[in-house]
């Protein structure tokens, strides 16, 4: 298995951003942009995405593959949905490695074993289609749900998604929702100051972050105003505030 890299932007504390599924390392200009005013920004492209599409791994295997490439001291660590997710178990894993946490629109993932077999099985199709129909015509598909219905016309967003049909699919196969384990429990010991953050208008995600900041140790939750699912998209400088609000304390 490969290594991945690192792209590294601005100077500071070292902070390193996790993308979606479907984006890559250079999603997010905006977002980005402003942290690297105050951090090293490190950012990577997730296997399955971008220049690591040819790389397929595990949750707990993108974890490992992180643990090689990212600095040894301790550093911020943050991530959007998919990326969420693997920040989430890096922390876990790797709990020395992390200063403070901050997680947007992330799962515990699900509790119930049928459900979290249902998904799987609903991840399947999805990344059989994404074979079948071809990558482009696919984000056409997925940037069309109602989640992410608000999002602002970017042509740069738009070019920085990942097209690689294969990619994408195997990270549905190896690291999709229905692949992740219930982390409840595990974070309920989890000491590593968190934030969890959700776009205020994107309900599903409001109560996992409720219930991430209620269930771990030393965690709060925070909601973007007029913001969906992708809310640093939507509301770039104020999901920003945010996150340097709170990283700002370590």
């Amino acid at each position: 298995m490969s290594l991945l890299g690192i792209q590294r932007c601005g100077s500071g504390p070292p902070l390193v951003w996790l993308h979606g599924f479907t984006q890559t390392q250079d999603s997010a200009h905006q977002f980005r942009s402003i942290l690297a005013g105050t951090y090293e920004l490190l950012t990577v492209d997730l296997p399955g995405h971008g220049r690591n599409a040819g790389i397929s791994a595990s949750l707990d295997e993108t974890t490992d593959l992180l643990a090689n490439v990212l600095p040894p001291d301790p550093f911020i660590l943050g991530g959007y949905s998919f990326g969420a997710r693997v920040a989430l178990h890096f922390t876990l894993r790797y709990p020395d490695r992390v200063r403070a946490l901050v997680v947007l629109g992330a799962t515990r993932g699900i509790h119930d074993l049928s459900d979290r077999e249902e998904r799987r099985r609903s991840d399947e199709a999805l990344a059989d289609r994404i074979e079948s129909i071809g990558a482009d015509a696919f984000l056409d598909e997925w940037l069309a749900r109602k989640m992410f219905a608000s999002l602002p016309k970017d042509p740069l967003e738009r070019a920085a998604r990942s097209t690689d049909a294969a990619g994408l699919a195997n990270s549905l196969r190896f690291a999709g929702t229905g692949t992740q384990r219930w982390l409840a429990p595990e974070l309920a010991s989890l000491e590593v100051p968190t934030l969890a953050l959700a776009g205020a208008l994107d309900q599903k995600f409001s109560l996992e972050a409720t219930a991430i900041a209620e269930g771990a140790a030393d965690a709060s939750a925070q909601f973007v105003p007029d913001a969906h699912h992708a809310a640093h998209l939507e509301q770039a400088e104020a999901t920003a505030a945010l996150v340097q609000g709170f990283t700002d304390q370590f």
